[in-house]
């Protein structure tokens, strides 16, 4: 009798620690694992912004999948782009652009986010994310190569055009996003003698009223006075118009020279999650707080694309998409998979949040560990000391910790290294949205496999 197979879609925080958890708590016989990922990294996301201001370089935040000891899993170097849960295939776009079919006995469904856009003029075109590493490396060459084409030009409008950055989005990863780059030009201009330092300005926009509420209002405002101190323009309840390939259009009324656009203003689930023809809550999977999907053998959902009962909160609350909730998300469901081989009762999910930690790059931090407020140099070791320990494996502690050592006694480096250099990338160059099926199609698809497996 052939082995149950077990899917994992996404190598995320949630895809991977579930992966992990099912190697160690299942013998080889009782089941096969398999995980279905474009790259073979798990992406440290939190740490995003410090890859593109140099101070960690983008191998010490790529986890190698394949490390573990215990590893077993067979990784499948593609993306998943439709799920029929009624004949229990996934169809898979790999890397080559093959599709492929991989049928399941039980699958999870932890494909993660994708950058939330809207329809606004020339954001596509102009603007560039902040939630790949590609993206956070190539963001690192734009900014500088932003300063070296503004110290060769003579033309003042070009000059005030590539020393004007804009940030769209005052969450965490906007908001460290933005103090990580300003860090780095601040210190960057020191190498330009020919550059005015009072022309680079950057802005941090949201249509928000209030910068990271998640953090309170008194560590909030803490935050916000901190960033205005070292010059960093921030906006509140604006957004942007319309985006140019020199200039920028606040909804305000502000035009903005500008050729460098940040969009970090939200995700959204992975459009697999509408493949499947399920109920969601915003966009996410609507499950139970076992994380199973109702009505559909076999299916778990968690992570950024999954609406989690958050039953520690109550009031139909749902676990925010945090790193946090999806590690150990990622732990609850790889437990409740090994229930249900087994034909034991599943578990509810249920995790009091640690609280938040946001790094601002050098000694600047805000942190809120366990409700306790802090800032300054408390905050920064916490940041650190937490993202350090989340690290998954020793040889990424390691090079982290030698990373912000070398920052901390030799300074920035302004090298750029040519990343894509020749053709300016888009929002869109990064994330593949348009290779999804629809729920008919993944049926029509499924139907002609089974018919010729037949």
């Amino acid at each position: 009798m052939a082995r149950p197979k077990i899917l994992v879609v996404g190598a995320g925080f949630a895809g991977v620690a579930c992966v992990r958890r099912l190697e160690r708590r299942l013998a080889p016989a009782e089941a096969d694992i398999a995980l279905v990922t474009p790259n073979s990294y798990q992406l440290y996301l939190p740490l995003l912004p410090q890859v593109a201001a140099g101070i960690l370089t983008p191998q010490s935040v790529a986890l190698s999948l394949r490390r573990s000891t215990k590893h077993r899993t067979k990784i499948i170097p593609g993306g998943a782009i439709g799920v029929d849960t009624r004949s229990k295939i996934c169809v898979i776009r790999l890397i080559t652009g093959e599709i492929v079919n991989e049928r399941y006995d039980y699958i999870v469904v932890a494909p993660g986010s994708v950058t939330r856009t809207f329809d606004i003029p020339g954001l596509t075109e102009h603007g560039r994310g902040m939630k790949t590493l590609a993206e956070a490396a190539y963001m690192r060459d734009h900014v500088i190569t932003q300063l070296d084409l503004a110290d060769a030009s003579h033309d003042e409008q070009e000059r005030a055009s590539r020393l004007q950055f804009v940030v769209v989005g005052g969450g965490y990863a906007g908001t460290e996003t933005a103090a990580c780059l300003q860090r780095l030009t601040t210190n960057a201009i020191k190498r330009y003698p020919r550059l005015d330092p009072r022309l680079i300005k950057w802005h941090l926009i949201d249509i928000a009223p209030k910068l990271m509420p998640e953090l309170g209002d008194k560590l909030g405002r803490s935050a916000l006075e901190l960033l205005r101190r070292r010059g960093i323009e921030v906006s509140l309840g604006v957004s942007i118009a319309e985006a140019g390939s020199d200039k920028v259009t606040f909804t305000d009324g502000r035009v903005l020279p500008c050729r460098t656009l940040i969009w970090t203003a939200g995700v959204v689930a992975n459009p697999l999650v509408a493949t499947l023809g399920a109920e969601t809550v915003r966009g996410r999977l609507a499950v139970t707080a076992e994380m199973t999907l109702p009505g559909f053998d076999g299916v778990f959902a968690l992570g950024d694309a999954a609406a989690v009962p958050d039953l520690a909160k109550g009031d139909g609350a749902v676990c925010p998409p945090t790193a946090q909730h999806a590690l150990r998300q990622g732990r609850k469901v790889a437990e409740n998979v090994i229930a249900s081989l087994r034909g034991q009762p599943l578990q509810p999910y249920v995790h009091k949040d640690l609280g938040l930690v946001v790094d601002l790059g050098g000694k600047d931090a805000v942190s809120k560990p366990l409700g306790v407020e802090l800032h300054g140099l408390p905050a920064q070791a916490v940041a650190r000391g937490y993202h350090w320990s989340a690290l998954r494996t020793n040889v990424a502690k390691v090079r982290v910790l030698t990373n912000w050592m070398i920052n901390a006694f030799a300074g920035d480096d302004f090298v750029r290294i040519g990343f894509l250099s020749q053709k300016p990338a888009k929002l869109q160059d990064f994330e593949y949205r348009d290779v999804y099926l629809s729920p008919e199609q993944v049926r029509e698809h499924t139907a002609s496999v089974i018919a010729r497996d037949s």
